[in-house]
This record gives C-alpha cells, structure tokens and sequence, in this order.
C-alpha cells in the first residue's frame, strides 16, 4: 500500500468507523470516570485562579518621568470582559458539539472540551500569576491614579501616590500580560488545532481554502489583541507575550490529547485509536464480528501507514538522489 493510498484511506473509512457507537448516552459516564481526576484538577485551577484575581498586584515604582508613557486616554473596551469567554470557550464548544452531533464520538467531545478547558485555564492561571508578580502599570494609569489630573508624589522617594479609586487602581497594574490576548489565543487556537485535523489541512492535496478556515480564528484573536493596544489597556508587549502564551498552552494542550494535525491518523484523538488496539484483544460476540473486524483492519492499516510515513521521512530526496546519481557517472 502507498502512502498516498494510505491518506485516501484514512480520508474515506476511518472516520466512517463506529459512526455512531460511542455515544455520551452510552459511553459518556465511563470516559468521565476515567478522567475523573483531571475534572478536578480544572476545578482547583478555577479556584486559583479567582484567587490570584483577588489578591492586590505588586506596586512597581512610578517615578515622575515614567509618566509620561503613561498618560493615555481611559477609554472603555472594544471586547468587553464577558466577550472572551464567549470567544476563547463557547464558540469552540459550539464547533466541537456541531461535530459531535455528526459523528456521535463521545471520544472526541469528552477529549476537545477536557482539553479546551485546560488549555484555557492553565492560560488564565500564568496570565494572572505574571500580572500580579509584575505589576506593570496600563499605558492610561495616569487617569486612573490622577482622576483629576493633579499629580501627587512622595517627597522623598518620587514615588506616585495615587488618589482614584481603589479598585481602578489595582488594575492599573495589571498590564502584562494582555489577558485579553492570551485567553483568546489559547480558546481560538486550540479551536485551530483541532479544525486542521477534522478538515485534514495537512492532506497534501493544496487546499487552501483549508488553511483559510483555519486562520479565521487566530485572525479573530489577533483583532482581540489589537483591539487592547487600540484602547490604551495595554502595551504591544502584552499583547505580543499574551499571545504567545495562548498559542503554546494551547499546542501543549491540543498534543495531550490529540495528534498532530499532519500526521495521518490526525483527525481523532489519541483515547479512539486505544480504543482500536484494545478491541483487538476482545473476544466479539452478540453478532459483532463483522464490525471487529473492520475495527481490527482500520487498527493495522493505519499502523502500516504510520510506519510508511515513517520510512519516507527518512529516506532521501529525489533530488539528492539524481544528484549522487549524476556524480556517480
């Protein structure tokens, strides 16, 4: 078999396999339970991360001069605060339940929304974690230390002493990272990991409108993100390092517990394919023996596959060949 007959393959009869059988009626409660402990885990990354919200940032030192970069117009969010999680987890949860409801793979729902969790609280715990350590002040936090525009410093240190409001303030020092930016990226990009594997960007075929799909939502994050440096809420530092954030967490995130979108198997996740091998080792019964044997033929054909993809990798170029080629004559 070729490795192009290889992609047909798995293009055409592997996700066509069980359609339908592992349903979250049937089958949701025993993949819950199996991860049971990671449930908790996001549990205790909510708490910790109401926490570090609630704590008081640290007070980096405002001299005189620093206020000058500082004295930005306040203006009000272009995405406002309840936006994001709309973005960075509903919307991918919508995209996940839509393929849910054609495929019927409790694998792949259980697994996408574990993951797109993850991926965005691990990102909002750092976020925060780095906002509070930091203390960076916001490009407007002369106004929102000043509302009045009368500057008040220490006699002795030349330290700003602010006179706003309280809780104006204690965000005025939470400039970096954009957290905006970094939750954004870490929702919208995992919703782009698992885009290229469901659609197979990677199916050396040259699609690309493919690849256009799959950018609209890292270009709806970038738009997030400017819109932070558009209302003077932050610094393209922040944005540029919240964004960076969300894409690694969410890479880490995807690769948990999918694989990669170019490999050929890269349309499911990893929990379906250990499904297929531990099939392998059940007896069938109740007139399934049909059905386990096709379980049985899509597990080896795509271990041939990998293995193929494997050798090709490794082998030589064309190129180079016709060069050793033309210099050994």
């Amino acid at each position: 078999m070729s490795e192009a007959e290889c992609l047909l393959l798995n293009q055409m009869r592997m996700p066509e396999i069980q359609l339908g059988a592992h349903t979250v009626r049937s089958h949701g409660v025993k993949v819950a339970r199996t991860h049971m402990h990671d449930w908790i885990i996001l549990l205790l990354l909510i708490v910790i991360e109401v926490i570090l919200n609630v704590i008081e940032p640290f007070h980096r030192f405002v001299g005189v001069d620093m206020m000058t970069d500082l004295k930005y117009p306040m203006k009000d969010n272009t995405v406002p605060f309840w936006a994001v999680p709309m973005l960075a987890i509903m919307l991918p949860v919508f995209v996940i339940l839509v393929y849910y409801f054609i495929r019927k793979d409790v694998y792949d729902l259980h697994h996408a929304i574990l993951g797109l969790l993850f991926s965005v609280l691990i990102t909002g715990v750092i976020t925060d974690a780095i906002k509070d350590a930091v203390g960076r002040p916001r490009p407007d936090f002369f106004w929102r230390c000043f509302p009045d525009g009368k500057r008040v410093f220490d006699p002795v240190t030349k330290d700003v002493m602010c006179t706003g409001i309280k809780s104006v303030i204690k965000e005025g020092h939470k400039s970096f990272p954009s957290g905006h930016t970094s939750w954004s990226f870490a929702g919208l990009g995992f919703l782009a990991l698992y885009l290229s594997g469901k659609i197979r960007v990677f199916d050396r075929q040259g699609h690309v409108a493919k690849l256009c799909i799959v950018f609209l939502p890292l270009l709806i994050a970038a738009l997030v993100g400017i819109s932070r440096v558009d209302d003077y809420w932050h610094h393209w530092q922040d944005v540029f390092a919240g964004g960076l954030l969300g894409l690694t967490v969410s890479s880490f995130c995807y690769l948990q517990f999918f694989p990669a979108p170019y490999e050929v198997d890269g349309w499911g996740p990893h929990a379906y394919f250990q499904m297929l091998a531990e099939s392998r080792n059940v007896n069938p019964s109740n007139g399934s023996n049909v059905q386990q044997a096709e379980l049985e033929s899509v597990y080896v054909d795509s271990q041939h596959c990998r293995e193929l993809s494997r050798v090709n990798t490794h082998d030589s170029s064309p190129i180079l060949e016709g060069t050793n080629g033309r210099m050994g004559y």
